[in-house]
Order: structure tokens, then sequence, then C-alpha cells
């Protein structure tokens, strides 16, 4: 299976299972994301995605054999790597935070993929990198993601000379939240989406949404979009709880509502 499916605790942790292939993404591991995130969307006692790997390569980037293919013509080809993009966005809507382990290199489209999710966890040796340059390619799809998280001059940098990043300097360019120790990416990763899925879960799927919406948008629009927010957060269950168990000086139990 070229993607493995595991749930604890709250947290769906989603595996790609290619280290054969260093966990390129292939047509087949594209649609099984998309059907995993799909599943999370009809789970409500689900509270945070783990985005793991197996083997020592986090993700290579888009299986080449496989793009260039083409075996049910061009039309077929171009759509399944639309599949990508509609990836990223899923990974951005997602009603629950997404966080990534990465345990080794993430590639041109796999550093798109991790830079898609919520919070990143990356090992000491990881790199993140857009070597499509120099395959006569281009990061286009991926650019997108790395417009909103890397400033403009040193992402120019690296797309246009094909770089890659090692991890102190991804953290440092805000594309990765922390590094974790050595060896420990996966086992930091969760403890994070752990820590996610105690909170609030009505106030996070709210939160996410309007946080990246807001993003997008100028201040005084950011502004006008966030402060009703603020009102449908009081109407929530969990806040009433939230303040009653501050008050009472006991730990909260959400309801999600």
């Amino acid at each position: 299976m070229p993607l493995l499916v595991e749930t604890a605790d709250g947290v769906r942790t989603l595996t790609l299972n290619r280290p054969e292939r260093r966990n390129a993404l292939s047509g087949a591991l594209l649609e099984a994301l998309l059907g995993a995130f799909a599943e999370v969307e009809r789970e409500p006692e689900l509270r945070a995605v783990h985005l793991t790997a197996a083997g020592t390569t986090f993700c290579a980037g888009g299986d080449l054999s496989d793009a260039f293919q083409n075996a049910d013509g061009f039309l077929a080809g171009h759509l399944g790597r639309e599949a990508f993009a509609r990836l990223l966005l899923t990974i951005r809507k997602c009603r629950v935070p997404v966080v990534c382990s990465v345990q080794g290199d993430a590639m041109g489209g796999g550093f798109g993929l991790a830079a898609a999710c919520d919070l990143v966890i990356a090992d000491p040796a990881a790199r993140l990198g857009t070597p499509e340059i120099d395959r006569g390619l281009f990061p286009w799809i991926i650019l997108a993601v790395l417009l909103r998280d890397i400033p403009r001059k040193p992402l120019f940098e690296l797309v246009f000379l094909g770089g890659k990043l090692d991890a102190a300097r991804a953290a440092e360019l805000s594309v990765i939240n922390r590094v974790s120790a050595p060896g420990a990416s996966v086992t930091e990763g969760r403890a994070v989406a752990l820590a996610l899925a105690t909170k609030p879960p009505a106030l996070v799927s709210l939160a996410k949404r309007a946080f990246h919406r807001a993003d997008e948008l100028d201040f005084e629009d950011a502004l006008a979009y966030l402060a009703p927010h603020l009102s449908l957060n009081l109407l929530t269950e969990d806040a009433a709880e939230g303040l009653q168990s501050f008050l009472q000086k006991r730990a909260p139990v959400w309801k999600g509502r």
C-alpha cells in the first residue's frame, strides 16, 4: 500500500509508504492521500493529522517515471498532476491541524507537501529543496505554497538556483517550526499532534479556517473578517466550558460544539 493509515488518541497518522522509491508522489499515492483527507472530514472524533513517511527520505517529490508515462494520453496525465494541486489545497482547508514530520530529504513536491501542512518538525539532517530547474522543470505548483512561507528574495534564489535548505536554515526562514533532536522528528511531531488533539475541537476548526483566510486579506479586510468570529466563538459550548473550568480550577471537558 502506498499509504499507511493509523488512528489513536484522536490523531490520524498518514505514512507515505514507498520507501523503495524514496516516497515519490505517484498517482496512486496522491489519490490515497486525497481519500485519506476526505475521510478525516467525515470523522468528527479526529482532532489532528500527523503526516510522516517510511524509510530515510520524507519525499523525493513527484515520481518522474509516473509523470512521463501518460499511458492514457496527455489530458489524463495533466489531470493526474492537478491532483497534487488539489492535495495541497485540501491540506490547507482540512478542518483539523496537520502536523508534518520530515525525517529526511523533502525535495520538490515533497517540500511543497510538507510546507502545505500547518506545523512542520524536521530532523537536523533533513534537507528541503527545489531541484526542478536542473531537470528542465520548475516548481510551478508548490510555488503557491512557498510564496506564502518564504521571503521573496531567498525564495527566488532557491527556485532559480535549484538550492537546498538544511533544517537550521529552513527554521530561520520559518519554513519549518522547529528542528527536532536527532532521529526524533516523528516522535516530536506526534507529540505536537497529540497536544493539538487536547484543544477545543470546535474552536480549532473555526480558527484554522479563519487563520488561513485572514492571512490572504489586507489589514482592514482581515479585521472585518475576523471580528465576527469572536462572537461565533463565544456562542460555542466549548467556550462556556473553557471559562467555567477555569473558574472552577478543573480540566475542561470539550464537547466539540
